[in-house]
């Protein structure tokens, strides 16, 4: 097939979908495809491939005025590049997209205009899984536990005191401030003490990233994921960082993280944990596949956090690691993605 992957992208993962695209890249092609690789930033320039993953994944994530700064020089070279010939002949177009104008619904739409197929989910549960308050919402319509939050959004009058007695009323010490829309931890603060600035400071961070922030009650407990393929939950993951927590150093730095899968934890608790992937999954009407994070408490209460619904294709990602527990290897995945999203197309 002739197949244009996507990668690259103008959000704060942005390194993180080129590591995904090498991976995606290389499986696409020992696959037998023919494969275009476009970085929307470059617009309808065709620019060779060893430009476009001219780095590596960095162990720190983009600040904000180097993301201002790209996409400033960016947003017309997007529109720019869907609207040009790159795409023509081609018979799907792979997202290896993530974060912000790739994982948020907005280059599912230019496709769906261009009447391009593509991978995954289409754009209203792109929409809804990467606004981690319309998720939550949904979440609980659907009898999903997740940590109690509340949001404050950019224009705001903020009162930091007011917030504070809403904080010990609502849910108390320790609480997360991370922004609405983000990934890989991005602008993500735990705060454990009120007592000096950094509750103030985690709210800018976070505001930096996104005009609407979550905060959320913080779960104690094991970090877990279940990944979801062709509406099956595959092995639960236990995710262990080496210290902290699971920040966007640990995901991307080699030795950092330990993956212990399939997860040790009682087996009729991962069923129940698959059970509650699997129903996030479809309760955000999501396609083909997602990754579904959640905290397991020492009780072994699951509360879902988010669905991914692009999740990373990188030699430390999950989605991988679960499918391989349960004989699929990386390069049948791929094609089970590129056969299960052109499925969907034909059953409309």
């Amino acid at each position: 097939m002739n197949i244009t992957l996507i990668a690259g992208g103008i959000s704060a993962e942005r390194e993180v979908s080129l590591s995904s695209g090498r991976s995606i890249l290389k499986a696409l092609r020992e696959n037998g495809h023919i494969v275009t690789v476009v970085d929307p930033v470059y617009g309808a320039e065709k620019v060779p491939e060893e430009t476009i993953f001219k780095d590596n994944v960095s162990k720190i994530y983009p600040d904000v005025h180097s993301l201002q700064d790209l996409k400033t020089k960016s947003y017309k070279n997007i529109l720019a590049c869907f609207n040009s010939d790159i795409f023509e002949n081609t018979d799907i177009a792979f997202i290896g997209l993530h974060g912000k104008f790739g994982e948020d619904g907005r280059i599912q739409a230019i496709l769906d205009s261009r009447g391009i197929k593509y991978t995954g989910s289409g754009v209203v549960s792109s929409v809804v899984a990467i606004d981690k308050e319309y998720s939550k919402i949904v979440f609980r319509q659907n009898g999903i536990l997740t940590p109690d939050w509340f949001v404050l959004k950019k224009n705001e009058d903020i009162d930091i005191s007011l917030l504070t007695v809403k904080i010990n009323t609502s849910f108390g010490l320790p609480f997360v401030v991370k922004p609405c829309d983000e990934g890989s931890t991005v602008g993500l603060t735990i705060i454990r003490d009120l007592n000096d600035n950094t509750f103030e400071e985690a709210i800018r961070l976070a505001f930096r990233y996104s005009d609407k922030i979550l905060i959320e009650r913080y779960i104690n407990g094991k970090e877990i994921t279940v990944s979801v393929l062709n509406n099956r939950a595959y092995p639960v993951i236990e995710i262990r960082p080496k210290d902290g927590y699971y920040d966007y150093h640990h995901k991307y730095t080699s030795g950092m993280t330990e993956y212990i899968c399939p997860a040790e934890i009682p087996a009729d608790i991962a069923e129940k944990v698959k059970e509650a992937g699997l129903k996030a999954h479809r309760a955000l009407d999501c396609d083909v596949y997602s990754r579904v994070d959640f905290i397991l408490t020492e009780d072994n209460t699951a509360y879902c956090l988010e669905v991914n619904t692009l999740p990373g294709m990188t030699s430390l990602s999950l989605v991988p690691k679960s499918v391989k527990a349960a004989g699929i290897e990386f390069n049948q995945l791929i094609e089970q993605i590129i056969n299960l999203s052109l499925l969907k197309y034909s059953n409309r």
